[in-house]
């Protein structure tokens, strides 16, 4: 089930013989807010990067090297949503862009072979002294999901 307020765009990588191009995000997007940062961060297979959530920004994440299995929880009272659980697995191969709202625990684990690039255009500028910022332990009993891998 979908999580009530996340948002994805699919990529399009264009190839020539020279390299590729891939959009992530245009000021001209319907799910453009604005403009807070760009940051790039990276993951190792299997390592685990969770949870957090924001009360004001929104987190706008594309990967741009390997694959990523990225989880969104919905604990917001009162959100059509609450309680759901909602998986993505982005990157080399699903070139996605997903649009994380305020209040919304997220967390990743890299599942290639490779260190994953991941790339954020945050709405809201990191704050050191203040950071918008709200954490728990990536097994934390609070969040109902198991980051084991799953052989369905």
């Amino acid at each position: 089930m979908a999580i009530d307020g996340v948002q994805t765009k699919p990529l399009r990588v264009i190839p020539d013989e020279r390299g590729r191009l891939m959009e992530i995000l245009r000021a001209d997007d319907p799910l453009f807010r604005q403009f807070g940062q760009i940051y790039m961060t990276s993951i190792y297979p299997g390592a685990v990067k969770a949870w957090h959530y924001h009360k004001l920004q929104y987190d706008n994440l594309a990967i741009v090297k390997g694959m990523l299995k990225l989880v969104l929880y919905d604990a917001r009272p009162g959100s059509a949503s609450c309680g759901q659980v909602q998986e993505f697995f982005i990157g080399e191969h699903n070139p996605l862009l997903v649009q994380v709202p305020p209040m919304v625990y997220h967390g990743f684990k890299g599942i290639g072979a490779e260190e994953t690039l991941v790339i954020n255009c945050p709405t809201e500028p990191y704050n050191r002294s203040k950071p918008d910022e709200y954490r728990l332990d990536a097994h934390a009993p609070e969040v109902p999901y198991d980051w084991a891998r799953k052989d369905r």
